[in-house]
């Protein structure tokens, strides 16, 4: 083993279990040689008593040195020593033979791989000579009893290991499955505030900054009939009034995330016709909706969208088209839903427009993209045709939502 595997080894409950257990083991079988020696009254046994103590107090010391663990260096002197005691006992009594067996592990225990079997086939040749030499015989059982407990100290030891690199394997896959987890829970709420602000974004080109534009309009036209025009410019001033009043509503609507105060009030064709009403009245010019095929109820986002497309085109118009005249047509179909705003003004080139906040005017350009994005949000697709002098085409196309689960029952029926 390194010198960090037994570290980490170290801290490890299973490996103090299985320290406590060997050291339990040399204590009871050095017990048992003084204890025989002593019971056989043989000749040696006052040195026998000798050498187990001697191996017992070195075998508890050395734990106790702080360069056992960090140095293999020291841990290899402490183990030769070890060993040179325990040869002396082996060769005073044939039962020190049985040490040998916990000595296998505290070899594989402190040493490398590549140090380690060589010692314990060496501590086994040792052990397997000293028993012979009390027997005085080289039998099978004599050859037997040392090298088996060789092959089951080191195949203890390995399958510990090769248990031990998997379950750090684990701990390892696990720690950064919990990294993994963590880096995906913060790029789920980065993507969530930026989809929140990029919601907050069209809701405020939709809504709030085309009314502020409308009030401004309607102010200026106001200052312009003032003084000769009094009742013109009061006319103007009464709505922009309506204009902030219905922006107050629908700014407190957007920050609860709920539906447009339009939608509200009723169907979707009516919305649409509510707004064309409202522009034509707004800014004069001649705005007309139509409904083409069976109106449907879809769900609320994708009306949401389509109004708010709807707003943000014709606002387009009034500011930028120069236009007299503006058309507005709601197609239902069987499998798509498509909204289309056209218009006789100045038109323009789509290539040509400036990304959204890159615009000489600063806070322009955000329209078209929000367009797009409310109509890629719900799968569907929006076009822009135009060019210099003859107007311009916007053409939104969104697919029909499935049928709810429990409508479809009642479609059958």
């Amino acid at each position: 083993m390194t010198e960090e595997a037994v570290t980490a080894h170290s801290l490890t409950p299973v490996l103090r279990a299985l320290r406590s257990c060997l050291h339990l083991m040399v204590a009871a079988l050095l017990a048992l040689a003084a204890v025989r020696a002593v019971a056989d009254r043989t000749p040696d046994a006052p040195a026998v008593l000798a050498a187990a103590a001697a191996l017992c107090a070195l075998y508890v010391t050395g734990p106790r040195l702080p360069r056992l663990r960090t140095s293999t260096g020291a841990a290899a002197l402490w183990l030769a020593a070890l060993g040179l005691v325990w040869l002396v006992l082996l060769a005073l009594t044939p039962d020190g033979v049985w040490v040998a067996f916990p000595l296998f592990f505290v070899q594989l225990h402190l040493l490398p791989q590549r140090w380690a079997l060589p010692a314990v086939a060496a501590t086994t040749l040792a052990a397997i000579a000293g028993f012979g030499r009390h027997t005085h015989t080289l039998g099978v059982g004599t050859v037997l009893g040392p090298a088996l407990g060789a092959a089951v100290a080191v195949a203890v030891v390995l399958g510990y290991e090769a248990l031990y690199r998997e379950s750090e394997q684990r701990r390892r896959l696990i720690e950064e499955l919990t990294a993994t987890r963590g880096e995906l829970a913060d790029a789920e709420h980065a993507a969530g505030v930026l989809a929140e602000r990029e919601r907050l974004a069209r809701e405020i080109h939709d809504t709030l900054a085309q009314g502020l534009s409308s009030i401004q309009l309607l102010l200026r036209a106001a200052e312009r009939a003032l003084p000769e025009r009094p009742g013109s410019a009061l006319g103007h001033v009464r709505q922009a009034r309506t204009a902030a009043v219905d922006n107050l509503a629908e700014a407190r609507r957007f920050v609860r995330a709920l539906s447009p105060p339009d939608l509200e009030a009723g169907s979707l064709p009516a919305a649409l016709e509510r707004v064309c009403a409202t522009t034509a009245h707004a800014s004069g010019l001649a705005v007309h909706c139509q409904v083409s095929g069976a109106p449907t109820a879809l769900p609320t986002p994708y009306e949401a969208a389509l109004l708010r497309i709807a707003q943000s085109a014709l606002a387009n118009t009034v500011r930028h088209a120069a236009a007299g005249r503006v058309e507005l047509t709601l197609s239902y179909m069987d499998t798509e839903v498509a909204l289309d705003i056209v218009d006789d003004g100045t038109g323009f080139v789509p290539a040509e427009v400036p990304a959204p906040g890159s615009a000489a005017v600063p806070g322009t350009g955000f329209g078209l993209a929000a367009m797009r994005a409310r109509a890629r949000a719900l799968q569907g697709t929006l076009v822009v045709e135009s060019a210099p002098g003859e107007g311009t085409a916007v053409a939104v196309t969104l697919p029909c939502p499935p049928p709810a689960p429990d409508a479809a029952p009642e479609a059958a029926s």
